[in-house]
Parts: C-alpha cells; structure tokens; sequence
C-alpha cells in the first residue's frame, strides 16, 4: 500500500491520542486514506519526559529540523497549544512543504489570516476540525455538508470545562470552587481554567464558526461575552423552578446582520441544549434548506479530540482537505459577507434576578425602571424573605418579555442604583 510519511509536534493529551490510533490502528486508517499513515517523527520539549504512548525506537525528537529538512514528511499534525511558540513553528512547517493538521483554536482565532495567507502562497493546506467542540465534526459539516444552506443560527455548547461545572452545580449542589476542583481532578480543567470559565474559549470557537458559516470577519475578543465564573447556585434552583436550565451558550444569529454572543442563557428544559450534561458540547444549526440539526458528543478529551486530528490527517493524505481549503478561501482578504449587529440592539428575553428590602411599594420601583426601558414583565417569582440584620430581605425573580440588550442592561443598572436594593442584581438571556 501506498505510504504517506506523517510527523507529530507536540506530544501531549491530545498528541499521545494521536499517536496510539496511528500505531496501533493502521489498518483502519488505510482503509480510510487508501494508504498507510506512517508516523516517522515525533517532536517534542523534552524527549526525557515520560509518556503514556509506547513509541518505536528513533521516533521521538526535541529537534524540528528532522521534521522540515525531511521531503518525506508531507503532512504534519501541529498539536502544540498557546500563541508562541506555535505561530512559528506552523510558519516554519509551512515554509518547508508541510501541510498542516491542528487543534489549536486559540491559534487561530488570533492569527488565522496570517497562516491562511502564508499557507495560499505556499500552496499548502491547514486543516482544523479539531479546533472545535473536539469529536464532534462540525467545522466539515458548516464547510461542506450543509454548503447547499444560508445557515441562518448556529446555538452551541463549546465548552466542555464550563457545561461539566455547571452539571455538577445544578446536579449534585456543588458549589462553584468544589466543581471546578472535581474538573481539574478528572482533567477537563486546567489548573488556570480562566479561558474556559471566562468565556474566552467559547469565543474563540464561535470567531471560527462564524467565519465558516457566514464570512465573518471578527477577534474573538470583540464578541460580547459573559462567563460562569460567577454563576450564583441560587440562580440555578430559580431556573429549575421555571422550567429551563442554565447553559454557557455561544449564539451566532443571522438576521438583517449578525448577532454574536457567549454568555450563560436559560435554556427550556426538553430542548436538545438543555439535556447537554457533563463534559459534552453541543451545536444546533438551522440552515434555510435543510432546517434545523444537531450534533452532539464529548467536545474535549484525548481520543475524541484525537479522533478528529487523525481523520484530517487522512483527508489532508487523500487530497479533500487540499481543494475545500483551496476553494473555502478561509481569512482571505474577500470582503466580510456579513456585518454585525451592534450588541445594543440584539434582540432577546431576561431572567433578572434582585434582593430587596421587604417594603411596600419596592416591586412598584423595580417594574417603573423595567418601564422606563419599555421592557414589560412576563413573570415573577417572590419567595418568603429571609433575615438580613434588622431588615428582611426578599429574592425577586422576574422574567420578561423580548427586549434590547442594551435596554436590559440600562434597566438593571437602574434598578441596581434604587435605595431598596441590597446587591447588584443578575441579568440572563433565555431560550425558549
């Protein structure tokens, strides 16, 4: 069988998963790619370091120049994470005949126009499936499966961290530290999770996703975004009790423009979204010709994640990943198809929650700000109150009906001004 010379930089989870379906799974993957992916070199920090993966002898290296003074080496799965040195090394591996296979998403969404560009000179190919909501193949169904649609919505749970922290506060009571200490633990956390409880790593893939599906052209950090970093359990017990879940969506909406946003969203229950448990990502997309579907399953993890690097890997062999990257023209300098609804104005329904003083005439305050704002009231939820020194305090719920953001947000920085608040009230889109 015809034998295609591959090389992995970056040994880590993600590169060890690689490496083991390579190894020990040839015969699959020939019988995919039509030849043999033969894993020649393997680069690496530290060749010293110990490993899970069980490599032949003479593979692993800490020298790359054994990867880009190599013709034999065609492909290569780029698997180091962060900016630098990443940046440079795909620029070196492009620059000595390499196609490229990553995952790195934050990479991307920062550089993504320089390596696309360099990578059309050089008449090289950069394949990302892995990039985004690890196993589940998204990136070739927004690319090439559903090419036949204006998609109009994509709705997803991109993060794995922050949907398994939230399952385990709504699910088991655990409070927010316990959960995010039970993720690190099991390793779907780092031991700095902020990018994933922040909602900076939702974004980044939303950036990606945005571009593929509607031409987009925005920095991932110039999407509104809202994490779970301060999710309050209170808040989770009120949406139970209205019938929706909490979810860290990340919502792509097409209208007249386009709506981009991360942040922590009721989502009702019976909703595909909101069965979404654990460590799993979802995407629900509607496209105007096939209508609306859904991909589901673990969007993080060493072999899921792999699964995704190594089915490029033998796209990139065959030639596929070579013409759709030819013809996508991905961060090319095409105008954008698309422009942005400023934020302000993007349409949506409010859970608000407040606590106030137990006085008459404090609800008549807080619905006179909502009215100020022409935002009307579809609900209310007031519990008995609870003592708070000498005054009593009382959680007040309140939904409402569809309204601006940027109304929502003057709203509730009215209301958090009125003498008869006790803390800064909590705002969150819904989902019907």
């Amino acid at each position: 069988m015809e034998r295609t010379n591959v090389a992995i930089v970056g040994m880590g989870t993600v590169g060890t998963g690689v490496a083991q379906l390579l190894l020990d799974h040839g015969d699959r993957t020939g019988r995919h790619a039509g030849r043999t992916l033969w894993l020649k070199r393997v680069v690496v920090n530290d060749v010293n370091k110990p490993r899970d993966a069980d490599l032949p002898e003479g593979l692993l290296t800490d020298d790359l120049t054994t990867v880009t003074d190599d013709p034999e080496i065609t492909v290569v799965a780029q698997l180091i994470g962060g900016l630098e040195p990443a940046r440079s090394i795909m620029l070196q591996l492009l620059e000595s005949g390499k196609d490229i296979v990553t995952a790195n998403k934050a990479l991307l969404a920062e550089h993504g126009p320089e390596l696309f560009d360099r990578a059309r000179e050089l008449g090289r190919s950069i394949a990302f499936e892995a990039s985004v909501a690890g196993g589940i193949p998204i990136i070739t169904n927004i690319g090439q499966c559903l090419s036949a649609n204006q998609i109009t919505s994509l709705r997803g749970i991109l993060n794995g961290t922050s949907n398994f922290i939230v399952s385990q506060m709504e699910e088991y009571g655990a409070d927010y530290s316990e959960a995010v200490r039970e993720a690190q633990r099991l390793g779907f956390a780092e031991a700095d999770p902020a990018m994933d409880v922040d909602g900076s790593d939702a974004a980044q893939k939303l950036a990606i996703l945005a571009h593929l599906a509607f031409g987009a052209r925005v920095h991932w950090s110039d999407i509104p975004r809202v994490g779970i970093d301060q999710l309050d359990p209170a808040d989770l017990g009120y949406a139970k009790e209205l019938g929706y879940r909490i979810k860290l969506l990340a919502i792509a909406q097409l209208n007249d423009c386009l709506e981009l946003h991360v942040s922590p969203t009721l989502v009702r229950m019976g909703r595909p979204l909101a069965e979404v448990r654990e460590a799993y990502n979802a995407v629900s997309v509607v496209g105007d010709a096939v209508g609306r579907v859904f991909f589901h399953g673990l969007g993080a993890g060493q072999m899921p994640t792999a699964s995704a690097v190594v089915a490029d890997l033998i796209d990139t062999a065959v030639g596929r990943t070579k013409l759709t990257f030819r013809t996508l023209e991905l961060w090319s300098q095409r105008e954008a198809r698309v422009s942005l609804t400023d934020h302000a104005d993007v349409p949506g329904r409010f859970y608000l929650r407040f606590s106030v003083d137990h006085h008459p005439g404090v609800l008549a305050h807080i619905t006179g700000a909502l009215g100020h704002h022409d935002i009307s009231i579809a609900s209310v939820i007031q519990h008995e109150p609870s003592q708070d020194g000498d005054n009593q305090v009382v959680p007040l719920v309140i939904m409402t009906h569809t309204a601006p953001e940027g109304a929502g947000q003057a709203a509730i920085d009215e209301i958090d001004a009125l003498d008869c608040v006790r803390q800064k009230g909590v705002r969150m889109r819904v989902l019907d």
